[in-house]
């Protein structure tokens, strides 16, 4: 199937998904009185285990009984998060956090509805309204000269047919202070059909403002020949690939499955970058890890382990921006003079600080 028909045969009803897998009473029975938006493509269904519950595509795509606690999730967490209750007036396509750059929302709709989403109020559970007008959002970029690199989100942006990328990217590079345009998608993960001729055509060729790429690969289990064989068609397009991970308990919290999951996006050419705490979303808990758990992650599956190419930054997204959750590698003496570092293996030396 190419991605037309990927779309067209959405994987989002009980008799979709029972095609790839076996599902359990409990599953039926959430699914059944579900009213949040949720499933995936066929493809990515296909890489479900048809007979295990904890396989960790079947949780990231099939609604959870777990969704309705919510101890830890903040509700208006995208406002909260995005700064939509800001006095700075911007279209709603536009979430700003940072002076040069900005997120620019094109879309709802995602080749996956991921159930550990940060936007599930928008996306998933459809209780946030918002208005993404791309021609609004072009002409705040267009008014805002010190904004030199815009994030290309969604949903998933290529989701978009071909001729609304080439518009959107085309009125991009118009803008003489744009220096950068990063897209955030899944689909080399969930679509990898979707890298086609005309989707390389839009990207390719060598342009005054480039293109990078980021992709959300959580689990080993989702990187196949398809996946390798679309980012390899994107790095030929001169478009780099990069991934973000989210921590997610009972997916990729386990050291040989986070090893594994760094190892193996090297494999296929797609650049550890981050790997996000999960975030304060409402109904997402049972995802949750405690706070220390990704640094602990760090340092005892990859640190000293592989290759530091595998190495992700650990990071948590907050209201005020990224913040880094790096492990504790080296100790300052109450003097200043010296540092106390530390590896992987609980190794010790010492280090002369120069003074200030």
């Amino acid at each position: 199937m190419n991605w037309q028909e990927q779309l067209k045969n959405f994987v989002n009803t009980i008799d979709r998904l029972e095609k790839h897998i076996n599902l359990t009473v409990e599953e039926r029975s959430v699914l059944e009185k579900n009213t949040t938006t949720w499933g995936t493509t066929p493809y990515f269904a296909s890489l479900m285990d048809r007979n295990d519950p904890n396989c960790p595509i079947r949780k990231q795509v099939i609604p959870s009984s777990l969704e309705q606690q919510n101890r830890y999730g903040m509700d208006d967490y995208l406002v909260w998060k995005e700064n939509r209750a800001t006095e700075e007036k911007r279209p709603d396509s536009i979430a700003r956090q940072y002076k040069d750059r900005v997120a620019f929302t094109v879309t709802q709709a995602c080749g996956v509805y991921c159930r550990h989403c940060f936007r599930k109020e928008l996306v998933v559970d459809g209780d946030l309204k918002l208005d993404f007008n791309v021609n609004e959002g072009l002409q705040w970029l267009a008014e805002h000269p010190e904004v030199r690199d815009v994030l290309i989100t969604g949903g998933d942006p290529f989701l978009l047919g071909d001729e609304q990328l080439e518009f959107l990217l085309r009125k991009l590079r118009e803008l003489p202070h744009l220096e950068m345009i990063r897209f955030g998608t899944r689909t080399p993960i969930v679509l990898p059909q979707r890298i086609d001729a005309g989707l390389k055509k839009v990207l390719g060729g060598y342009h005054r403002v480039p293109i990078w790429i980021n992709t959300q690969c959580n689990h080993p289990k989702e990187i196949t020949e398809e996946t390798a064989k679309a980012v390899f068609d994107l790095l030929s397009c001169g478009v780099n690939v990069g991934n973000q991970a989210v921590l997610l308990k009972g997916i990729n919290d386990e050291v040989d499955t986070f090893r594994e999951l760094h190892q193996k996006l090297l494999s296929v050419r797609i650049k550890p970058y981050y790997v996000f705490y999960c975030e304060a979303a409402p109904g997402i808990d049972h995802f949750r890890t405690p706070v220390e758990k990704g640094a602990e992650l760090i340092r005892d599956a990859l640190r000293g382990h592989t290759t530091g190419l595998a190495q992700p930054m650990h990071v948590v997204a907050t209201n005020i921006g990224k913040i880094p959750l790096m492990p504790d590698y080296y100790i300052k003496d109450k003097n200043g003079q010296e540092y106390c570092l530390q590896n992987h293996k609980g190794e010790k030396t010492t280090l002369p600080n120069v003074p200030a």
